[in-house]
């Protein structure tokens, strides 16, 4: 597809560019024939799944491609009137971080652990051979209280592992921020965050974008997120630019089938109607479950923080019960609770008549095969060194299943989560994101378990995998009559698979009802500040492009 004209205020303008990958890859280029622009006081949103060259284009633009990996061989990026692509390392520094600035997705990763922030910020300055507070130049306080941190004089002398993930976000702003760019890079800055402080990411973003009137490249592949604060959008698909145009119009009515794929796939607000058996067993309940975390010595005065309080659920067989709440709400110390991977400090968890909270670990052992949990990153949680095959017999092999039981048990569930069992012999780095979450749910379910703990399993996928994903958990919850505690912070995705849902704040339970009750009607103010929160909330995705598919069905 062509590329709108380009207005002559525009700050940026890739043009015909083209990446060229390292051989053997899955492809011949990253990027082909990408044209796009942003113009001044604009947020450009380019979404498009994993693979598709977001980053890559973001990177070119930037200049931080590995060249020895990914070659830019033909088209141009016009930054401020030059070509990116020709000038001088040196020259590039020059724009790095004073004219470009790029905020990433995983702040953790781009914060040094070693150095507390305020001095991180202060090299932005120093760089550039200026000095914060004196020249002109903002304060580092100054740049802290611009992106609403309370307490700067704190913040600025603590360590990255010290504040919250919305904290590091928003000094990974700061930091971009400081010596007002023109152009904003943003690759995936609110994937990783809960509903509420990403809404207040995203405000952040759009209030210093109006307050510096500068151009903003945003990369997501969350359509909620290219609603909320998009002027126009750019699709891409297999580093091609499928189309493009103002965000009303992308999302209202969409020209391509993948554009209106990607738009589909994402979650409904509308909790999905499913039937429930009130009277089917209860597989796993809590009684008052808390967990403190405490400590102290001689020369430290002693600290405590509940992290979860007097949490009771309930959950029957064959049913799926949700627990949301924002990061630091104890969603993931009941998981961790519940599965025994850490000890409870007060109250009682029942697997089916059975009391596993209280019990010694060499008692536990018998239980660990009825509950399996699936964790938010795959590739952190399966063996980088084991084949996938290996992974999925270790587990019933050590429970005494024969070795080629075992394995008869592993090729039939990659079947059914869509793993070609040939792949058995392939390691975790050979797969998808997709594909290796796929390949953790058949190693849980390896284990026969009565109870499924999915611990935000899904909340790093693209959207369109994210929906392949919790299809199949809904599938094989169906087919093995499974019970599933679903930790999400995403209320999209809690409203399809959930049949009823705990909200938690501040380690407690402050509403807990059925999904449609919940979401039609919720009673406790927290719970409508997040429900209020969800990007993209006021949008039937759905429904737009169900409209849209029936027009052009008519047209032809």
């Amino acid at each position: 597809m062509n590329a709108d004209r380009t207005p002559p205020h525009s700050i940026l303008e890739i043009r015909d560019l083209t990446v060229r990958l390292p051989p053997g890859g899955d492809r011949t280029n990253a990027v082909e024939n990408v044209s796009m622009h942003v113009n001044a006081g604009e947020i450009v949103c380019v979404v498009g799944e994993s693979g598709s060259g977001k980053s890559v284009t973001a990177q070119t633009v930037i200049g931080l491609l590995p060249r020895e990996q990914l070659t830019p061989t033909s088209g141009s990026v016009i930054f401020e009137g030059e070509d990116v692509l020709t000038l001088s390392r040196e020259r590039m520094r020059g724009l790095r971080g004073k004219r470009i600035s790029m905020i990433f997705q995983e702040p953790m990763t781009a914060l040094n652990p070693v150095v507390r922030v305020g001095r991180q910020i202060a090299e932005v300055f120093r760089s550039h051979g200026l000095e914060p507070g004196r020249g002109g130049m903002p304060s580092i306080s100054d740049l802290l209280e611009s992106v609403r941190l309370p307490e700067p004089e704190r913040l600025q002398n603590s360590y990255p592992h010290q504040l919250s993930g919305g904290q590091r976000q928003r000094i990974m702003i700061a930091m971009a921020l400081a010596l007002s760019p023109s152009l904003l890079l943003a690759d995936e800055p609110t994937t990783a965050l809960d509903v509420t402080t990403q809404a207040r990411i995203l405000k952040l973003i759009r209030e210093m974008q109006d307050r510096y009137h500068n151009g903003v490249l945003f990369i997501t592949h969350d359509f909620g997120v290219v609603a909320e604060i998009a002027d126009r959008v750019v699709v891409m698909r297999d580093g091609q630019v499928v189309e493009q145009g103002p965000t009303d119009r992308i999302l209202r009515n969409p020209q391509q089938d993948y554009t209106r794929m990607l738009i589909s796939a994402v979650p409904s607000m509308v909790p999905a109607k499913r039937k429930r058996a009130p009277d089917a067993p209860v597989a796993l309940r809590t009684e008052n479950l808390a967990k403190t975390y405490g400590g102290g010595s001689w020369f430290r005065k002693g600290w405590e923080v509940k992290a979860a309080e007097a949490v009771n659920l309930e959950l029957r067989r064959g049913q799926t019960l949700g627990i949301v709440g924002e990061s630091g709400s104890g969603k993931s110390t009941v998981a961790r609770c519940v599965v025994r991977l850490i000890d409870p400090t007060g109250g009682k968890v029942y697997l089916g008549d059975t009391e596993i909270g209280n019990v010694r670990l060499r008692e536990l052992k018998p239980m660990r095969k009825r509950i399996q949990i699936i964790f938010q990153d795959p590739y952190r949680s399966l063996n980088p060194r084991r084949s996938i095959g290996k992974s999925l017999i270790e587990g019933p092999t050590n429970f005494g299943v024969p070795e080629r039981e075992a394995w008869a048990r592993a090729v039939q569930l990659l079947e059914i989560v869509g793993i070609d069992p040939d792949a058995h012999a392939r390691f975790p780095h050979q797969f998808s994101g997709g594909q290796r979450q796929r390949i953790c749910i058949a190693r849980a379910l390896a284990m026969e378990p009565d109870v499924l703990v999915a611990d935000e399993a899904v909340s790093a996928l693209d959207v369109s995998v994210q929906a392949q994903v919790l299809d199949l958990l809904t599938d094989i919850r169906d087919r093995f009559d499974l019970s599933v505690l679903f930790i999400t912070h995403d209320l999209r995705v809690a409203a399809q698979v959930c049949d009823s849902v705990a909200v938690m704040h501040q380690g407690r339970v402050v509403e807990y009802e059925p999904v449609e009750q919940l979401f039609a009607a919720p009673t406790h103010p927290y719970t409508r500040e997040l429900l209020a929160a969800a990007p993209g909330r006021h949008w039937n995705f759905q429904a737009f492009c169900e409209a849209t598919e029936t027009v052009a069905a008519l047209d032809g």
